[in-house]
């Protein structure tokens, strides 16, 4: 579907937002079929034609985002969490901390540093996000629900996880579940 998409939209000029989008949905169909040494480049191509068209900040900052999924997907980790890191400034910056996006964006950033072990880290940016989330979003949302899963793993993936953290985890993923 998304090589039919690029197919039907190539001929357009480039600023065309049918030609923009139909790269974007290529890239995430690949990336969605596993795909991802073939997604990165359409994704990376998508970011540059965005960002030469002046596009919506919050496009560009999507667009950024799949583009550091797919890095992570490729276990270039360090990368994305340098993308993840901009995109959530940028959402802070232009919504604010407690919108939705904005605590979306925290979230992709928070497992990338879990996938990149630095649970430190991710632990005390979950700690900061959290209250954020249950004020605009509420307790039972599902984005909210996973950043407590998320907390939950964060603190019990370090093998210098204390009895405390163990507990604190065993009581947030109920919570969850």
């Amino acid at each position: 579907l998304g090589w039919a998409a690029w197919k039907m939209y190539l001929g357009r000029v480039e600023t065309s937002a049918s030609r923009c989008l139909a790269m974007g949905v290529l890239g995430s169909g690949l990336q969605t079929n596993q795909q991802f040494a073939e997604a990165l480049p359409i994704l990376e191509a998508s970011l540059t034609m965005r960002q030469r068209q002046r596009r919506d900040k919050r496009d560009i900052f999507v667009a950024k985002s799949n583009l550091a999924h797919c890095l992570d997907d490729l276990g270039r980790s360090d990368e994305a969490i340098v993308i993840q890191r901009e995109v959530y400034a940028g959402w802070v910056a232009l919504l604010g901390v407690s919108h939705q996006r904005t605590i979306l964006g925290g979230f992709n950033l928070c497992v990338s540093l879990d996938r990149s072990d630095l649970w430190d880290e991710a632990r005390q940016f979950l700690r900061q996000l959290l209250p954020a989330a249950l004020r605009s979003l509420g307790a039972d949302n599902d984005l909210t629900l996973l950043l407590n899963q998320l907390l939950g793993g964060v603190l019990t993936n370090n093998s210098d996880c204390s009895r405390d953290d163990l507990l604190e985890a065993e009581t947030i993923l109920q919570d969850v579940l």
